[in-house]
């Protein structure tokens, strides 16, 4: 298996590429949708919103806040997730400068 030299890249281009992560598997998106439409903390009830298994729902909530773009509050014997509002802004602002970076049409037909 390669190694993944993250070192020739920009701290920019790295942290696009850990804020991406957070939207790379379906599990992780609706974890994320959940906890915006929740508008609040989720404590607990997300492997029964999702039908998950709690190590897989754990793992997922791991890889989130690892990358910052949720926080996690510990109120024993709960977790309590939400969206974490200044690495959300920079997600968003992030994709949106790339994404509105393309300004014509591709040459590939």
């Amino acid at each position: 298996m390669g190694v993944t030299k993250t070192e020739i890249f920009t701290e920019q281009q790295n942290r696009i590429a850990d804020l991406a992560k957070a939207f790379a598997h379906p599990a992780r998106v609706a974890i994320l949708q959940l906890l915006i439409a929740r508008k609040a903390c989720v404590c607990g009830d997300l492997v029964d919103e999702l039908e998950l298994a709690q190590a897989t729902v754990s793992q997922h909530l791991k890889e989130l806040k690892r990358i910052g773009i949720i926080q996690g509050e510990i109120n024993p014997p709960r977790v309590c997730y939400c969206i974490n509002p200044p690495v959300w802004e920079e997600a968003r602002q992030a994709f949106g400068s790339i994404l509105e970076s393309f300004e014509g049409a591709s040459c590939c037909n």
